[in-house]
């Protein structure tokens, strides 16, 4: 039997990017579901007061628009909304739950003193074993502890970006679970915050929002946009807020035999498990254990993703050449394979500004010949790039597959990387795997696969919405938007 829910008003799906922020609306057609990308808008952190930070106030004014934009299209009303983002980022509230200032960009290089700085009130191996969670600087523990070194006030309250936009629109003030787990202050296998961590870094607890799981209805939405005739009686649920989560619930995949790539501005290579891998060479080799839909976690490792190739662009187009990705990806695919690869994890590569010049930099350390770094040899370093992403990810998957004790045939390619069919070719090629381009707005689909499966009924109140229904609806649609795109 087809899906089709009980109430067919619409839902919008709120995906917040650190590139672009989308507003997509799910209706139904004649019993059928469409999928809509309604709005799209550039979104980047920019240096102000000597800090990387996001405009907030642009995001917000962006978001506005998109859900207007819904709710003038859907006159059948809509049904609820749902906000899925980038992980660690956070937004400090005053006593009206508003915004002190623009939240620093996970980027920002007052993260590197500030790990160092609090790894000498905690060791990491203590932090790992509380956590299970990759030891990596962008996460929300070392901001907040760069905000305690840079003497802010204790006791404000805090929001990760996905549940700060909720908030601002009624719902409850809240830490969803997958997105809270990327935090590093999540206690393993307990669904609290660890309060070891909190004591060890005096950080105030009760400056934590409460922890609720994917897919909990947070209240309804209020304000001047609930006075448009189509959102008057709209619910807000807390999705799988952390976008990945959501990317990895938008993969209707059944069996045991597959893992993932969530592949945009990072590269997620891992694969979902019912229960944690935490030992000590999973430690060694800083995989992290996050939270996924219905309770599983999502086991993974961050690689350097995308923001390599869109890092040398911004400096090339500075020296007046701009360059496509798909130019650079066919551009790329008619040079020979380079001499030498990257480490695309090496420290400088993952922060901005100079690329191509951090790049050479690392071939010079290593050895090789540095690249001609003028616009016009841009292919090369595309090249570079495609061919040394493929083969980090085919070691991150044997390690994943040593872990988790899984027999891996299938890989899935989530996000907007996943249209590189050149990466994926050199990586089918490098992994020996089967690989399937999932979708590319698989963080849309998670989120809106959540929603149905929380209005239509299934949830927990511990681990929230069925991972199985989830995976029902993400099929369901996954074939809509193929559908849409071949006609």
């Amino acid at each position: 039997m087809a899906l089709l829910p009980a109430d067919q008003r619409a839902s919008i799906a709120v995906d917040l990017g650190a590139e672009s922020c989308r507003v997509s609306l799910l209706r139904w057609l004649d019993g059928k579901p469409e999928i809509r990308l309604v709005h799209r808008f550039a979104n980047a952190p920019r240096e102000v007061s000597g800090g990387l930070h996001w405009d907030l106030e642009m995001i917000e004014a962006g978001l506005e628009v998109g859900l207007r934009r819904c709710a003038a299209i859907a006159p059948e009303g809509v049904r609820s909304i749902a906000v899925d983002g980038w992980a660690v980022d956070y937004v400090r509230l005053d006593a009206d739950g508003k915004a002190l200032a623009d939240p620093f960009c996970y980027r920002d290089e007052r993260t590197i003193q500030a790990e160092r700085a609090l790894h000498r009130k905690i060791v990491p191996e203590r932090l790992r074993e509380l956590t299970g969670v990759q030891l990596i600087r962008i996460n929300t523990l070392y901001q907040l502890y760069a905000d305690k070194l840079q003497g802010l006030p204790e006791g404000q309250p805090w929001l990760n970006l996905p549940e700060y936009i909720l908030s601002r629109w009624g719902g409850a003030q809240v830490a969803e679970h997958t997105n809270a787990t990327h935090t590093g202050m999540v206690e393993l296998n307990q669904r609290e915050w660890c309060r070891e961590l909190f004591s060890a870094a005096h950080f105030d607890l009760a400056a934590a929002p409460k922890l609720v799981p994917a897919g909990t209805e947070i209240g309804r939405l209020c304000g001047p946009l609930a006075e448009l005739p189509a959102l008057r009686d709209t619910v807000l649920i807390a999705p799988a807020c952390h976008d990945t989560a959501s990317a990895i619930a938008g993969i209707p995949a059944t069996g045991n035999d597959w893992a993932y790539i969530s592949s945009g501005t990072w590269s997620l290579v891992g694969t979902l498990l019912e229960q944690p891998r935490n030992g000590a060479a999973a430690a060694e080799e800083n995989f992290t254990n996050l939270g996924a839909v219905g309770g599983r976690i999502c086991f993974h490792k961050n690689v350097n993703g995308m923001w390599l190739i869109r890092q040398c662009m911004e400096t090339w187009a500075a020296a007046g050449r701009i360059w496509t990705v798909p130019e650079l990806v066919a551009a790329a695919e008619t040079i020979e394979a380079p001499h030498g690869l990257l480490d695309v994890d090496d420290p400088d590569l993952l922060l901005a500004g100079r690329m191509p010049q951090r790049i050479n930099a690392q071939r010079v350390r290593k050895g090789f010949q540095a690249l001609d770094e003028r616009p016009e040899n841009a292919p090369a370093f595309a090249s570079l790039i495609f061919h040394s992403l493929a083969s980090q990810y085919a070691k991150m998957l044997d390690r994943v597959a040593f872990h988790s004790g899984k027999k891996l045939k299938r890989l899935f390619v989530v996000g907007g990387a996943s249209q590189n069919e050149y990466l994926n070719r050199l990586t089918k090629e490098a992994t020996g795997l089967e690989v399937f381009r999932g979708a590319a707005e698989s963080s849309t689909v998670g989120n809106f696969a959540v929603q149905m499966a929380v209005l239509e009924g299934s949830r927990d109140a511990i681990t929230g919405v069925d991972a199985e229904h989830v995976s029902r609806w993400a099929g369901l649609f996954v074939g809509v938007l193929e559908k849409a795109a071949t006609k």
